[in-house]
């Protein structure tokens, strides 16, 4: 741990930018994955990275803690050369980096998490005790509250993030790399997410923000930096550039910010649920009594706020979750069976954490992709896996949803998040099913993809197909759907045509002012 007595001006050359970048290049093979960056952040400021999934964000950032070395170019931190070999030069050289997906030991406690790697000698309990005080200090003078005897894996993910940015403090960080930060988060933890960061930048800390996010680019920074192609293209003061302006640069072209879509023309009823009851592991209710369809030619989302039974509701008409009681019909038949049977009679699903159960992440590309699948003929020989077919067919996927790169042999780990959230999505269209399950379609994927990803599900909805939507993204919710449904405390607590919705409708339905706020009142009493 560095010592904070030191200021870090008195190491500070005069004016120099707190991290300075200089024709960074790195290689993986025949990835160029960094050409010739360079990059200057000055202290005190929060310094935005934008770029598509691949552009080189995350792993420019991962050169600067250590994860990496670069080929060629050097880093300077305060003005002055350092060569950073690994997370502990990093570390020293008052680094800290707040990964995507959180470094944190579930079974451990907030304050055994946080001292982890830096215990301070070997009484254990005499490094507890001054962490203690430590974190009490740091949760004061940056609202970093959480409790520190709390087991990690019972806090809810936007208290997970505290103790990651805890962690990075505790060990002296002047600079906080934040990459992704608001992937997994509500709106209003991402709301306190951005308060901590600029209470961070008013004690003179430096942060620097990897999102994909433009609208929270232009509420959360003082610049910004885009990347395109593994290369630096643009750098721009925030309150001189505008939202189109950043999305064309990161794409290269003219996005569309808003869903292009025709009046549905509903066809006849594809997916019905009368009733369904779904209970935890524990025997909570998480779903009570819902009822509602979805028809050929429409898109129907589902909104609200996470953990109020979308996902468990999901799982459940996926066939990955029993259900307590109550119907599904697909195309007017009831069934019963699990999620295989289902896929056969053309039911697709996203499921909402790809991570976790819409890949196997050290599995190459190709096995990821017939994931559900393996027993297709297409992908079988003489009784046994056709690897070549299943390496044609998982490259033409690919290629067709844009996934970066093209390598059906590369570990499915090694993509971006927003890369194995499009060979997932493409695993699941590319079937043409009649029906699809989909949470949170374009999570952790950036504004390019986003696009992408809206015109494929408008263009199923077009052919004749249904699509659930769950998603925590009212805009995209609004965009895409033609009606929508709001849970709350496990019920549907309200349905608004597309054309009648906004997010103050929506926004109390969520909060449980609407219609079904009685009914869902009584199923969280009942759990």
């Amino acid at each position: 741990m560095r010592d904070r007595e030191e200021p870090l001006e008195t190491t500070r050359e005069a004016g120099a930018p707190a991290v300075e970048l200089r024709g960074i290049d790195k290689r993986f093979g025949a990835v160029h994955a960094s050409r010739d960056v360079s990059l200057a952040v000055a202290p005190g400021t929060i310094h935005g990275i934008v770029g598509e999934n691949g552009a080189g964000k995350s792993t420019l950032m991962s050169i600067l803690y250590g994860f990496y070395r670069a080929d060629r170019g050097d880093i300077r931190i305060a003005g002055r050369t350092v060569e950073i070999a690994g997370s502990e030069d990093a570390i020293a050289a008052g680094i800290g980096m707040v990964h995507q997906h959180f470094m944190l030991v579930d079974t451990f406690t907030v304050v055994e998490n946080v001292i982890l790697g830096a215990e301070g000698g070997s009484l254990l309990a005499s490094g507890t005790a001054r962490a203690r005080g430590e974190l009490e200090r740091l949760a004061r003078e940056y609202a970093l509250e959480v409790p520190p005897d709390a087991r990690v894996g019972d806090l809810p993910v936007g208290l997970q993030q505290r103790v990651e940015i805890l962690k990075a403090l505790y060990r002296g960080a002047d600079i906080l790399i934040l990459d992704e930060p608001t992937g997994t988060l509500m709106p209003q933890e991402a709301d306190h997410l951005f308060r901590i960061l600029r209470r961070l930048r008013a004690q003179g800390k430096t942060v620097i923000l990897i999102t994909h996010k433009l609208r929270e680019i232009m509420a959360a920074t003082d610049r910004v930096s885009v990347m395109r192609g593994g290369r630096m293209v643009a750098h721009r003061d925030t309150a001189a550039t505008t939202v189109a302006e950043l999305a064309e640069l990161m794409v290269g072209r003219r996005v569309l910010l808003q869903v292009e879509k025709g009046p549905a023309r509903p066809g006849p009823e594809l997916l019905a649920v009368e009733r369904l009851s779904v209970r935890d592991e524990r025997g909570a209710s998480r779903v009570r009594d819902v009822s509602f369809n979805v028809r050929a030619g429409e898109i129907v989302g589902i909104a609200g706020v996470a953990g109020n039974g979308q996902g468990e509701l999901l799982e459940a008409l996926a066939g990955l979750h029993p259900a307590a009681g109550g119907r599904i019909l697909l195309a007017g038949e009831p069934v019963s069976s699990g999620g295989p049977h289902r896929r056969r009679r053309g039911l697709a699903h996203v499921p909402e954490d790809r991570r976790r159960m819409g890949l196997v992440l050290p599995f190459e590309a190709r096995e990821s992709a017939i994931l559900g699948y393996h027993d297709d003929v297409r992908y079988r020989r003489a009784g046994l896996l056709d690897w070549d077919a299943v390496s044609r067919d998982t490259e033409a996927k690919m290629i067709s949803f844009d996934v970066r790169p093209a390598d059906p042999r590369r570990i499915t780990a090694a993509f971006s998040g927003g890369n194995q959230q499009k060979l997932v999505l493409a695993r699941e269209i590319e079937r043409d099913p009649l029906v699809l399950l989909v949470g949170q379609p374009t999570r952790g994927v950036d504004i390019g993809a986003i696009e992408f990803i809206h015109r494929r599900l408008v263009a199923m909805r077009d052919a004749g197909k249904a699509i659930l939507l769950v998603s925590s993204e009212l805009d995209e919710i609004m965009g895409l759907s033609d009606r929508i449904l709001v849970m709350f405390g496990g019920v549907v607590a309200g349905e608004l045509p597309a054309d009648r919705a906004t997010e103050r409708a929506l926004g109390l339905l969520m909060a449980g002012a609407g219609p079904g706020a009685g009914a869902a009142n009584e199923a969280r009493r009942a759990s």
